[in-house]
């Protein structure tokens, strides 16, 4: 029988690396997060309950969405205002809103200057919205009313 000292062992179990995605995040620390980075939210029903399609909901949403918008902020200097998150009423899939990729920001002069001249214009997406990429991979459609943000 081989005997092993406790000093020449390594971590017993090393903790999982999130991806670029992250982790899952409550309510009230996306919240507290965006809040704390001046970014507002707003939602035609004054409400952030997930399962209300008239509310704007951060539960469940990834962290790495949460940053990514937080990025945006502060690198365009412009106002953000998060318009859709991970409530019902959004299109379906992997990487959709319900599950913590994408949000949907107000357009403002200020950051479709931004996006429009920061990222790479791609094309249209398959519903006909022109969309933009940023070095990252993510990606920032143009949908009319509302900027579709989708961070991998």
């Amino acid at each position: 029988m081989h005997v092993v000292r406790a000093d020449q062992l390594g971590p017993a179990v090393s903790a999982p690396t999130a991806g670029a995605s992250g982790t899952k995040l409550s309510q009230s620390t996306a919240a507290a997060r965006f809040s704390g980075a001046g970014i507002t939210w707003s939602s035609s029903g004054g409400c952030t309950t997930r399962s209300n399609s008239t509310c704007t909901s951060f539960e469940q949403i990834n962290s790495g969405t949460v940053s990514t918008i937080i990025t945006l902020k502060r690198a365009s200097g412009c106002a953000i205002n998060i318009t859709g998150g991970t409530e019902v009423g959004h299109a379906s899939g992997t990487y959709s809103h319900y599950n913590g990729y994408k949000v949907d920001i107000a357009r403002n002069s200020c950051i479709d200057g931004y996006i429009q001249n920061s990222f790479t214009y791609i094309g249209y997406r398959g519903d006909g919205y022109p969309q933009w990429k940023a070095a990252s991979g993510n990606l920032y459609c143009n949908e009319g009313n509302h900027w579709d943000i989708l961070v991998y």
